[in-house]
């Protein structure tokens, strides 16, 4: 099932940023799994379904200057964007990633929890489209869902979960598994949840 916009805002006007269950104040396994791609400041990285992460906070602090934050909620960007001064480099976008056309090509493309939520598979090959479409030869793609053994539903939307293998399988032969690694997120309330992490390298277009 495609992403809601309105559900998303409703979550992000009914929530302060510390209480979705996604929060992270630093997002170390993303920011460990960009560094594991070599990626040098003037990368070009796009956060695909970041809502109001702040994990650009971090690539900031870290130096890089072409980052691209992307989300179907305008108050989540807004929330990301108010911790921030004007003059960042940062390309903010509202929108649906399944029909993104976006205007630049990616050296690295995160996804933290979104792509899980693409049930069907009409919608996650337009996901990968899009992903292929926009990554440079070469580039990586860091795809972070709920595990198997993670949960079944998040924000009462029912998800698609992966572990190694099964990415792999549904990304295809154009990209090559890097790396990859369960964690525990523990959410702001004390549950855990089961996440799994890929790291793949763009080696042919799909």
């Amino acid at each position: 099932m495609a992403e809601e916009p309105n559900r998303w805002e409703d979550v992000y006007q009914s929530k302060d940023e510390a209480e979705t269950s996604w929060y992270e104040d630093r997002p170390q396994v993303s920011l460990d799994l960009i560094a594991a791609t070599g990626a040098t400041i003037d990368a070009a990285i796009v956060d695909v379904g970041a809502g109001a992460s702040r994990l650009v906070d971090c690539l900031l602090e870290q130096g890089f200057r072409r980052i691209t934050v992307l989300d179907l909620s305008d108050t989540a960007l807004a929330k990301a964007r108010a911790r921030l001064s004007d003059d960042v480099p940062v390309d903010w976008v509202m929108a649906n990633v399944l029909d993104w056309q976006p205007s630049v090509h990616f050296d690295v493309w995160h996804d933290r929890a979104a792509f899980h939520f693409l049930t069907d598979a009409p919608d996650q090959d337009a996901y990968l489209r899009v992903m292929d479409q926009s990554l440079v030869p070469g580039g990586h793609a860091i795809i972070g869902t709920f595990a198997p053994d993670g949960p079944e539903k998040c924000s009462g939307l029912p998800v698609a979960r992966y572990d190694a293998t099964l990415l792999a399988e549904r990304l295809g032969p154009g990209y090559r598994l890097i790396q990859s690694l369960m964690h525990d997120h523990v959410t702001p309330w004390g549950s855990v949840q089961r996440f799994h992490f890929g790291l793949f390298r763009k080696i042919l277009s799909i």
